[in-house]
């Protein structure tokens, strides 16, 4: 393994980013700067990702970035659909400029994406299927994967799904499930039972991204844990450890939902490809996770 490498993770104080930047700060390898675009932690500086000459911009010069992961991006479906430019701005706009910072420091880009380039009519799915996106959100998601593809001979895209972990604002289905499950409030949540997909957990994520930084590797990789679930399977897998929660879970069709953004219903990853290259790498579960978090209660 190289050593000696400067990371610069965008988009840090999300999900994803936020358990990178924790991980990658543990190995001594990689000095790790991580930046925010709008939503600020005591990690992370300053960086606009549609602005490159923002005078507020933390000092990208300096540090010299070998690697560049992109985890910024507007990840609310239904607003994507309904406000197209602001996704683009935010998702297909931002990887442009995160292909031009690869190309002024000469550093590998790491691009986060997403099963929704997917139709969802025959997942989960291999690195290998047809790309047939249903929504706005998808649709940009993809011609920014393009674009990397096209503009840059060393990257990794990422693909991934119903990320779940630790977050400081706790804004993915689990961590708000499990405040559900806690709270004194009785709650009823319509839940769709037919949107299938394949739940990671973000320090699953920055563990594989390791390995694959470490062997220079390149190209397209889906990263997708054990479980394949429900959206109603997913909410009872939290419930379940709280027998005392005042939840009461409504099955619904995505149809009656009807939500505006079009989702892949059979969607999910299969990680065959990462598998068959790291035969001895262990992903968590949603069980582990939920585990982990009652310990520490």
């Amino acid at each position: 393994m190289d050593n000696g490498k400067n990371i610069l993770i965008l988009g840090a104080s999300g999900l994803v980013g936020g358990n990178c930047l924790r991980y990658f700060k543990t190995k001594k390898e990689y000095k790790v700067l991580g930046t925010y675009f709008s939503y600020p932690t005591e990690e992370t500086v300053k960086y606009n990702t549609l602005n490159p000459n923002d005078p507020e911009n933390a000092d990208i010069d300096s540090f010299n970035p070998d690697v560049i992961l992109h985890c910024g991006a507007l990840t609310w479906v239904d607003y994507c659909e309904e406000n197209p430019e602001e996704s683009w701005d935010k998702t297909v706009k931002s990887t442009h400029e995160a292909v031009n910072l690869s190309k002024k420091f000469n550093a590998k880009l790491i691009y986060i994406s997403t099963d929704y380039v997917f139709d969802g009519k025959n997942g989960p799915y291999l690195e290998s299927a047809p790309l047939n996106p249903l929504s706005i959100y998808g649709k940009h998601k993809l011609e920014a994967e393009n674009y990397v593809q096209q503009e840059l001979q060393e990257f990794l895209i990422l693909r991934i799904t119903n990320v779940y972990g630790d977050e400081e604002r706790n804004k993915n289905f689990i961590a708000r499930m499990l405040q559900n499950a806690i709270g004194d409030e009785p709650l009823e949540i319509k839940l769709p039972f037919d949107q299938y997909a394949t739940p990671i957990n973000a320090a699953d994520i920055a563990r594989a991204m390791y390995l694959l930084l470490g062997e220079n590797k390149n190209g397209i990789y889906h990263i997708a844990s054990t479980d394949f679930v429900n959206r109603m399977q997913l909410a009872q897998t939290v419930l379940k450890h709280f027998s005392k929660h005042k939840v009461k879970l409504n099955p619904i069709d995505t149809e009656t939902l009807n939500p505006p953004a079009k989702r892949p219903l059979i969607g999910g990853l299969i990680a065959q490809k990462f598998l068959a290259e790291y035969p001895d790498f262990e992903f968590s579960n949603v069980d582990d996770y939920l585990l982990k978090k009652l310990a520490e209660q």
